[in-house]
């Protein structure tokens, strides 16, 4: 049995552990336990050993939204500590299929679609992980030498009635909902690999918090020193209401060009700007409460949210395109045309405005196009479209929708 190392309660705490503790805090939901952690943040401060921080990639999708990265500036804030991250691809527990949140089963991907979405994860994961100074491992890597003697042994560890403690598994049970054996595998794998990387901290969102805290139940049951949990929160998207998600088109993909980027970021309410800069911002605490102060104090919060747009579509393009994404939204913001917008031929003129806007691609329907001029929300060469029988005939016209959609659309006979 591995020895579990020596008290890390004996390690003074200095100013340096307790600046580290706060850095570990900002926007966090929940540290768990945080007296451990600041043990553990003492005794690597005295020893010069750099402590093993591990965050779970389950390459279910491909593409990243902001949402996802509040974790990822999570762990480059404690990577610039000088402690070591553990990006860890969950190439084995992905086949498995994580339940967590669910009320059904989630379908497991095939080996192709894990390897091409986990380097997909990677490319983007680069723009705020320094990748080259972190440990990237794959859970495939002891999980599958593991073999059913020991996965038996592994599943002896835990109970079932502790394991319908955990909410989805509880709930689906009393609505009467399948629940497979095999989902009751993947809390238990994934607190498996904090044993096999011997993890001090594991990362997370709310909604991991049971399959965290198996982990350090698991390394306690190993032998080993039990790992803290942080849990960051669920990142609003652009309603300010809804987690940020694709399905409900309130995200930014941090793929996305910059000017969409730039002018998405502005979009959001004065209030969610602030839970924004906690979250995604590298500025310091101390900058962020003296911007604050400012806007309280009569500043216009756009100024605050400009730098904060610029910030962001920096991180993931280039100071170069952050200005030219700004000088955009001024140029539409007094009603100017962008530089660049989609060219579109259509044919069948006269054209209908609806089937005009449908057929661009610039609302998803007819009648969703309708409503749109019914708002005022649309303007053909500049001039707002207020007729919703509008007819269009042949010929070349600049077409706007809200403030972001563009198209010049070349109507032919």
């Amino acid at each position: 049995m591995t020895q579990p190392p020596a008290p890390a309660d004996r390690f003074p705490v200095t100013d340096q552990v307790l600046q580290a503790m706060a850095i570990s805090k900002r926007g966090c939901d929940e540290l768990l336990p945080e007296g451990d952690w600041l043990a553990k943040l003492a005794r690597s401060h005295a020893t010069g050993v750099p402590l093993r921080i591990k965050f779970g990639l389950d390459p279910t999708a491909p593409d990243i939204h902001l949402g996802h990265t509040v974790v990822f500036n999570k762990m480059r804030q404690l990577q610039d500590l000088g402690h070591t991250v553990i990006p860890l691809i969950g190439d084995f527990t992905t086949t498995i299929g994580d339940p967590s949140g669910r009320n059904t089963t989630r379908p497991p991907l095939t080996r192709e679609q894990i390897e091409a979405n986990a380097k997909t994860y990677f490319d983007q994961l680069r723009v705020v992980l320094d990748v080259d100074r972190a440990e990237v491992r794959y859970n495939s890597e002891w999980s599958d030498p593991l073999g059913a003697r020991g996965m038996i042994q592994l599943a002896a560890k835990y109970t079932v009635a502790r394991m319908m403690e955990r909410n989805d598994f509880h709930e689906r049970f009393k609505a009467g909902t399948s629940i497979s054996v095999h989902e009751f595998l993947y809390p238990l794998m994934q607190g498996y690999d904090s044993v096999a990387l011997k993890s001090d901290l594991e990362l997370g969102g709310t909604d991991q918090k049971f399959n965290l805290l198996m982990g350090r139940h698991l390394q306690q049951e190993y032998g080993q020193d039990p790992q803290c949990i942080l849990t960051m929160p669920l990142l609003e998207g652009l309603d300010g209401v809804e987690k940020m998600s694709k399905s409900k088109n309130n995200y930014i993909g941090i793929t996305e060009d910059a000017n969409t980027m730039f002018s998405k970021v502005l979009s959001i309410s004065d209030d969610l700007m602030w839970r924004w800069y906690t979250l995604l911002s590298f500025k310091g605490e101390a900058e962020i409460a003296a911007l604050k102060a400012e806007v309280e104090a009569g500043r216009n919060p756009k100024d605050a949210k400009v730098l904060l747009a610029k910030e962001i579509t920096t991180r993931f393009h280039s100071a170069a395109a952050a200005e030219a994404a700004e000088a955009d939204f001024n140029n539409r913001a007094r009603g100017g045309v962008p530089d660049e917008i989609p060219d579109v031929s259509l044919a069948g003129a006269p054209l209908g405005i609806g089937a005009l806007l449908k057929q661009a691609n610039l609302a998803p329907s007819t009648s969703e196009a309708l409503r749109l001029v019914d708002g005022g929300g649309v303007r053909i060469d500049g001039s707002v479209v207020s007729d919703r029988g509008l007819k269009l005939g042949a010929g070349v016209y600049v077409v706007q929708v809200g403030k972001r959609k563009f198209a010049r659309v070349t109507l032919g006979a």
